[in-house]
């Protein structure tokens, strides 16, 4: 039997069914194709926020807007869950994003029962950080405790392959090539020296001696991050904060988290727990980029063994010549000096782009940088490496 036609049928229909619900309906999608069970409660969802253009007040058809997620708390909070039930977790934190966007859903946010309804994502914990001064108190355990889980679940996926990264660099850059007798680390200075194997004597003469020990356990790199809170920078923050918590663990490092907009945040203190860095910021406002590295040069203690990471968009709005005055003292001094646009998945934002030329031409090139990659570019700044840039 021949089936086809009956194939290529219900591939049509599947088509036809999928355009239906990109199109939207109101009889003006051409399709033909109704809806019903399922796809039409999902098709109601996606009506719910992608029904009209932003804006205008009007739906696709071109009539007055009468759906929609109004104002009503309960209502949202039901078409939350009702995106979780249709579409997988990637597209609900899309829709999210979306929603806050389009319909102005933030302040609803501050509602326990919203926040317990929603798929957590980078992007809502900057929304709510965002609105953290606004909060009030019967949401606040709520909100920590979305933050809490996003905070976790990057922890897994980051803390063990950076600190396995970060060792290794912090192991090489602290290898030195003449160690005293019982710092003498056998395995390496033995391949090192395979070439001086002489066979009538049946040994490696080890010219070149690889050792640890002492050295390794003296030397402390210092690693200052330093992180533009402006509200284009939120998931930056967000990422930031999770890995000075990583850093802060590793008992070679000593590691500083500094936040700024006009005015200069030490949150060190907090860096046991990135939730509390994290609430201890303020996402909006202006940017000082002068005084941010102004008052990290006053907490270097050893240049050398130093790397400042500067994670912003570089619109500065303090003195741009001292700006850079700064950033070239500090890599004459040699501190290694990293400036990141954008620490985040998304790529490069919009940025200064003036900013990133002059810095450069300082030898500090800015470049975007994903969370994946950023245990390698500590790596490389920690052995004073060229930085793994990628490409445009």
């Amino acid at each position: 039997m021949n089936t086809a036609p009956a194939t290529r049928a219900t591939g049509a229909g599947e088509r036809l069914r999928r355009w239906r619900l990109v199109l939207g309906g109101e009889g003006g999608d051409g399709t033909g194709c109704a809806l019903a069970g399922t796809d039409a409660a999902m098709d109601r969802t996606l009506e719910a926020l992608y029904g009209s253009r932003p804006g205008t007040g009007r739906e696709r058809g071109g009539g007055p807007r009468e759906g929609g997620l109004g104002g009503s708390a309960p209502r949202v909070a039901r078409w939350l869950g009702d995106i979780r039930t249709y579409f997988p977790a990637s597209v609900v934190q899309v829709m999210q994003r979306d929603a806050i966007d389009r319909l102005g859903l933030s302040a609803l946010l501050l509602e326990p029962e919203m926040l317990e309804a929603v798929e957590a994502d980078v992007h809502l914990v900057g929304t709510l950080l965002s609105l953290n001064r606004a909060m009030p108190e019967t949401t606040k355990e709520t909100a920590r405790a979305v933050v809490r889980k996003v905070v976790q679940d990057l922890e897994k996926r980051l803390a063990t392959r950076t600190r396995a990264t970060l060792s290794g660099a912090l192991d090489r850059s602290a290898r030195v090539g003449r160690p005293r007798h019982h710092d003498i680390d056998w395995d390496r200075t033995i391949r090192a020296n395979l070439k001086n194997y002489l066979p009538e004597y049946r040994t490696v003469v080890p010219e070149r001696l690889i050792g640890y020990g002492r050295a390794a356990q003296s030397v402390r790199k210092e690693v200052i991050l330093c992180i533009d809170q402006s509200g284009s920078m939120a998931a930056s923050v967000v990422y930031a904060s999770v890995f000075g918590a990583v850093l802060a663990s590793m008992r070679a490092l000593d590691t500083r988290l500094v936040v700024f907009d006009t005015s200069v945040v030490d949150l060190t203190e907090q860096l046991t727990d990135p939730v509390d860095v994290l609430f201890g910021t303020q996402l909006g406002g202006g940017t000082d980029i002068n005084r941010a590295l102004a008052y990290c040069q006053s907490r270097i203690t050893r240049p050398a063994e130093t790397v400042v990471v500067l994670i912003s968009d570089l619109y500065e709005g303090g003195i741009r010549d001292e700006m850079l005055k700064r950033v070239a003292a500090m890599k004459a001094s040699g501190v290694q000096f990293v400036t990141l646009l954008a620490l985040s998945d998304e790529g490069a934002p919009a940025y200064d782009g003036d900013h990133a030329a002059a810095l450069a031409a300082l030898g500090a090139p800015a470049f975007a940088c994903t969370p994946d990659l950023f245990p390698d570019v500590m790596a490389a700044a920690l052995e004073k490496r060229p930085l793994p840039i990628p490409e445009a």
